[in-house]
């Protein structure tokens, strides 16, 4: 089986780097409206936490937009900017597509299930179309990886 890289295109990248751009817009201007209304002593504690905040919720976008996966014969090698990590085939029990519902909307990405210990959640699959042709390429191609390393 030939590596397969599993992750964003270049237009799903930008797509997801203008709306953290206009997160990280937002949460700036937050921070600018508490430092300015707000006169009681302990409020840079405040504007200190929603900027910790911030920076933790843009991290974890980026580092989602930029992590993949690289499928190969010996299992699923996940790369994100903080973490390396291979799941063997043989630990997979399945490849699901979840969904999760917040107030911004619908969204859908992949996840696997291991025999033993927690699922991942597969850098690379997150979108908020109902429909994605690129999402359900991916999970067929994960599939169709682990079919062929376990022999099935």
């Amino acid at each position: 089986m030939p590596d397969v890289w599993i992750g964003f295109n270049s237009r799903d990248r930008q797509r997801y780097w203008w709306r953290t751009g206009i997160l990280m817009l937002t949460l700036a201007g937050v921070m600018v409206a508490m430092s300015l209304t707000t006169h009681e002593p302990g409020k840079w504690w405040w504007v200190g936490g929603v900027g910790v905040f911030s920076a933790v919720v843009v991290f974890s976008t980026i580092n989602a937009i930029y992590g993949r996966v690289l499928l190969t014969a010996r299992g699923l090698e996940f790369r994100t900017f903080v973490s390396r990590q291979v799941v063997p085939w043989s630990e997979v029990a399945r490849i699901e597509k979840r969904q999760r519902v917040s107030r911004s909307g619908i969204w859908w990405d992949l996840r696997v299930v291991r025999a033993h210990g927690r699922s991942l959640t597969i850098p690379g699959t997150f979108t908020n179309r109902m429909t994605d042709a690129e999402l359900e390429r991916k999970q067929a191609v994960i599939q169709k990886g682990w079919s062929r390393a376990v022999g099935g």
